[in-house]
């Protein structure tokens, strides 16, 4: 796994060998997702929230370009302590890593951010939960974004902020943004 672009661009992250309940973004489809976000988005001064962080692979590469308050989800502890020295052997400031369920955290959210990402576990049973709980907790700031990464068989096109899917095999990410244009 490698930081793609930024100041850390080039840099490899090596997770653990047993990760049980974690399956991390492709470089490729990481790679896909990050050449559409820099048409879209100012990483600089960022304020994200990674759900299902897993590896912390989408922050490192949020962080490496930029963004300047990074708040990762992740409930297993191993991958959780994983983040946490990364973070640290990175030198990444602003990067909180909490060790809760991301309902729980959702249900109890009172701040809003400019990108959200969630790459769930996809045997997850309720994933289709994550884009109506965001929108109707209002998580996203005005022109905020929320990537979801599921498999084809979700489909969020009639979704409140749905703009676009984008296809990477076996991975698709599903675009949703908080105003009318900015379409991916």
């Amino acid at each position: 796994m490698r930081i793609i672009a930024g100041d850390l661009g080039g840099r490899k992250i090596t997770p653990p060998s047993k990760m049980p309940h974690t399956r991390p973004t492709t470089d490729i489809a990481k790679e896909g997702l990050f050449n559409i976000l820099q048409n879209h988005i100012d990483f600089e001064g960022l304020k994200s929230l990674d759900l299902f962080g897993g590896t912390g692979s989408i922050s490192y590469e949020l962080a490496s370009r930029g963004a300047s308050e990074l708040t990762i989800i992740e409930k297993d502890p191993v991958m959780n302590e994983f983040i946490k020295k990364t973070a640290a052997m990175l030198h990444l400031k602003n990067f909180q890593v909490l060790k809760i369920d991301v309902f729980r955290f959702l249900e109890q959210c009172a701040e809003q951010f400019n990108f959200i990402f969630a790459g769930p576990p996809y045997a997850l049973g309720n994933i289709d939960d994550l884009p109506k709980l965001i929108v109707e907790r209002k998580l996203l700031l005005p022109n905020g974004w929320f990537v979801l990464e599921h498999t084809p068989r979700n489909n969020y096109k009639g979704y409140p902020l749905f703009a676009a899917e984008r296809n990477y095999g076996t991975t698709l990410f599903s675009f949703f943004v908080n105003k009318e244009e900015g379409q991916p």
